[in-house]
């Protein structure tokens, strides 16, 4: 199953450190990120899960619940997390679902379909590096996919969270490098006139294509 922007996210019923979810009905009315894992005890995942334990109240802030995926049971699961606390300072504070028959990573195109549960390595499971958005609506807004050896940069995916949120609030789109604060982009979609009418303040036209106006609050 290939899954793309603007699709519905696969629903699915897992084994997480913190009890059984329904992944939609987990959901609820927050946006959310699953973002997953080749294998426990890596050197790369494990300061990954650190930094989100520790920016896990700047996702509170935007209504956004975090869920991890590591292909290994929840009782490796639960060993791994001491290791995460020690030597990155942030004890894990959102549920991490055991993935050990590659279910969910199947689901969600995140490994090669001919891939099989069971002993494998985290080379094995290389493509188990992904980062998915969704929104209260269920859908799939963004996604993201790293190799093994480069860590995810979580400040980016809190910045491209504070974009979709305001794409979704306002109906605008946001420029290369937003930071929330900065103007924001008309879609083209909206007339002049249209635009006369909604910011009244004025905006910006360098190109008939392309207009500014400073965030909406």
């Amino acid at each position: 199953m290939t899954i793309r922007i603007g699709d519905v996210a696969p629903d699915f019923t897992a084994e997480t450190t913190e009890g059984t979810i329904k992944f939609h009905d987990w959901i609820g009315d927050h946006w959310a990120i699953l973002f997953s894992h080749p294998k426990d005890f890596t050197p790369v995942c494990t300061t990954e899960l650190g930094t989100v334990a520790r920016l896990k109240p700047e996702f509170d802030k935007r209504n956004t619940k975090v869920i991890g995926l590591s292909v290994d049971p929840v009782s490796d699961h639960e060993k791994w997390v001491g290791d995460i606390a020690e030597t990155q300072g942030h004890a894990v504070n959102f549920p991490v679902i055991g993935d050990h028959d590659l279910t969910v990573s199947k689901l969600y195109d995140m490994i090669h379909p001919n891939a099989s549960g069971g002993a494998r390595t985290a080379n094995d499971n290389a493509t188990i590096r992904s980062i998915f958005i969704v929104g209260p609506d269920k859908k799939v807004k963004a996604m993201l996919v790293y190799p093994m050896s480069a860590g995810r940069n979580f400040d980016e995916v809190l910045r491209l969270l504070d974009a979709l949120q305001v794409n979704a609030q306002h109906a605008v789109a946001t420029p290369a490098n937003w930071r929330p604060g900065d103007d924001v982009i008309i879609p083209t979609s909206v007339s002049d006139e249209e635009a006369k009418k909604k910011y009244p303040q004025g905006f910006k036209t360098l190109k008939p294509y392309l207009r500014t106006v400073a965030q909406p609050k």
